[in-house]
């Protein structure tokens, strides 16, 4: 990548960054682990296609330079400003979420992201979620990922009012404080079926949400 490129990549980073922050105030709240710089997979609830782009921003400076949202390929790649935030701006993990189309292992792409030193962003879920109430099923991405890595922390991390921001189908953001809890990190027992693995992830996550 050029020198215009990556001057042109940091500065739409910071930009965005500030607008983020301008329109969501995002509080942080590190409840169960310190934020300092460990590789770590930060896991978390998705009610809002802005959710990677909050928890990126709420990040202290090192951790977002080490931090790589994993990201959905056939959103990023349908224009050339979308590619060149996705890959330069934000160095995403891009997944095809098309499994006739895809020509990569997604976890395989995940576990080459965490080799070269850095940490994740991802959305077990795998879509979004209108409901605060409740999580979808986790996807089975988050276990075979614990279980190729298992010395990597798993972060819990619970967003709240982000998706009354930014409804779906809006074009036009609601200035509204947002809140990320940050729990304390997970691992996968050596022989814990998938299922177990999921349901204590989930119970994990779902224990940041503050009482309604």
């Amino acid at each position: 990548m050029s020198l215009l490129r990556i001057l042109a990549a940091r500065t739409t980073g910071q930009a965005i960054s500030t607008f983020a922050r301008f329109i969501t105030a995002p509080r942080a709240l590190w409840q169960g682990i310190e934020p300092v710089p460990h590789q770590r997979v930060y896991f978390a609830n998705h009610t809002s296609n802005g959710d990677f782009v909050l928890l990126w921003t709420a990040l202290p400076t090192p951790l977002r330079r080490q931090t790589r949202p994993v990201a959905a390929l056939d959103y990023w790649l349908t224009s050339p400003l979308r590619a060149f935030i996705g890959r330069e701006v934000f160095n995403a993990v891009l997944i095809d979420r098309r499994p006739e189309a895809r020509t990569e292992d997604p976890v395989a792409q995940m576990t080459a992201a965490l080799d070269q030193g850095s940490s994740l962003i991802i959305f077990p879920e795998g879509q979004r979620n209108s409901s605060e109430a409740d999580l979808l099923p986790f996807k089975s991405g988050l276990y075979h990922l614990a279980k190729a890595r298992p010395q990597v922390d798993l972060v819990p991390v619970w967003i709240a009012n982000l998706n009354r921001v930014m409804p779906k189908g809006e074009v036009i953001p609601v200035p509204l404080i947002c809140t990320l809890t940050f729990g304390a990190p997970i691992h996968v027992d050596p022989d814990e079926p998938k299922d177990a693995f999921l349901a204590r992830a989930t119970e994990a996550l779902l224990a940041l949400k503050a009482p309604a």
